[in-house]
């Protein structure tokens, strides 16, 4: 199994917002890594990991970004003066690259181009650099106002997918970044309820058939030349959202077209650091299609270990650390889960008729590890189920206050 010869290097976490996170804390501070965390209060799980060695109270969206900088800086000079920062969003992956000058002063972490990491996170711009490439993506329009929609409405064969291409912009103001559209009237509402017509930033793009197994993850780690040092790949079996959102049970598979695909275009965009890449697998055409490009590590990083224990996580730390990269193989057949999120998508799939209980027990063949348990370290855990088991109690506390604040009116 994979160890550090170095592991003296302290790693800051910027942001615990998803199960990724605690993963990165647990796959670092498992090799003797002393893990810091970033997060804007005291109450995520992943604080309470027994392989976070210290926490700091900041809340990265409210603050300005130049107090937020000198605030990461402090904290690399009280952890020891030097640390490796490492994004676990979208977020967080544009304030690194656009603070990137300042934040070297004390913080070490892969040198992607400011404009690189815009382009790739903007859908629009991504879907662009990507037929510049020619690499397969769905077909996509971009409205620019209601009567946009409406004319692609007119001849569109349904379903559609109405995305954003600003994601962050997008699920702040609406709450969902994308939602699938089976006719026009339910386009056209959902269009109203998340375009903000003075800056539009939504996207119209075709619905590729096929069920969950047809969307395929990359995952890898790129050097300062653009070569892969580490490679997975894998697919869905569910998604939260379903349909639509991230992995909820993933598995394992090795798909050489996907990695060499991959790896080619990286090289030609000149691609550094962690990278999470999705497609769909177009049955029409035998083609696999872009759908996101992720210049961070996903939520999903430990779906993909190898059979020495490598994770990107552990290849970012040894090549920033200047240690070898160890070469690592798939291990194929490994299944990994998000406990809480994959029983609502579970119970989702159940009701439109597509997963039976019989089928649902035997996916579970062949997991190796969950989101939020770990023999371990199970402290994240107990506070996930406490939160997810005091969900239905807290929604009829909700309608009762509602129902009795409707007959004192």
């Amino acid at each position: 199994m994979i160890t550090f010869c170095d592991s003296s290097l302290p790693v800051v976490v910027l942001r615990l917002d998803n199960h990724g996170a605690l993963g990165a804390v647990r796959s670092l501070g498992r090799l003797g890594v002393a893990v810091y965390c970033v997060h804007s209060h005291a109450h995520a799980p992943a604080l309470r990991s027994r392989y976070c060695r210290g926490s700091f109270t900041w809340d990265l969206d409210q603050a300005p970004a130049a107090e937020s900088v000198q605030f990461l800086l402090k904290i690399a000079r009280d952890i020891g003066g030097r640390a490796i920062l490492l994004a676990t969003n979208d977020e967080t992956a544009l304030f690194e690259a656009e603070n990137a000058d300042r934040l070297r002063q004390c913080f070490i972490f892969p040198d992607r181009p400011l404009e690189l990491v815009r382009t790739l996170y903007s859908k629009k711009a991504m879907h662009a650099l990507a037929r510049q490439m020619d690499i397969p993506t769905a077909e996509t329009v971009f409205p620019t106002c209601r009567a946009d929609v409406e004319w692609f409405a007119g001849s569109a064969r349904f379903p559609v997918m109405l995305k954003a291409s600003d994601g962050i912009t997008v699920a702040r103001r609406s709450g969902r970044k994308m939602v699938i559209c089976r006719g026009k009237q339910e386009l056209l509402e959902n269009y109203d309820q998340m375009e903000d017509p003075a800056r539009p930033g939504l996207m119209l793009q075709e619905y590729i058939p096929g069920g969950e197994d047809s969307v395929w993850m990359f995952n890898g780690y790129f050097d300062e030349n653009s070569e892969c040092l580490a490679a997975f790949t894998g697919k869905k079996l569910r998604q939260t959202p379903v349909y639509t959102g991230m992995t909820s049970l993933g598995i394992c598979l090795p798909n050489p077209q996907v990695e060499q695909m991959t790896k080619a275009f990286m090289k030609r965009i000149g691609y550094r650091g962690i990278l999470d890449i999705g497609y769909r697998y177009d049955a029409r055409d035998g083609l696999y299609k872009v759908l996101d490009i992720n210049p961070r590590m996903g939520a999903t990083f430990r779906l993909f270990v190898g059979d020495n224990g490598m994770d990107v996580a552990r290849a970012m730390y040894l090549h920033l650390t200047g240690q070898a990269v160890p070469p690592s193989r798939l291990c194929a057949g490994r299944k990994w889960f998000v406990e809480d999120l994959d029983l609502i998508s579970s119970i989702k799939y159940y009701r439109d008729g597509v997963l039976g209980v019989s089928q649902w027990l035997r996916s579970f063949r062949g997991v190796q590890e969950a989101a939020w348990y770990a023999s371990d370290d199970r402290a994240p855990f107990w506070q996930i189920a406490g939160e997810f088991a005091r969900k239905p109690f807290r929604k009829v506390a909700g309608k009762f206050r509602t129902g009795s604040k409707v007959q004192a009116a």
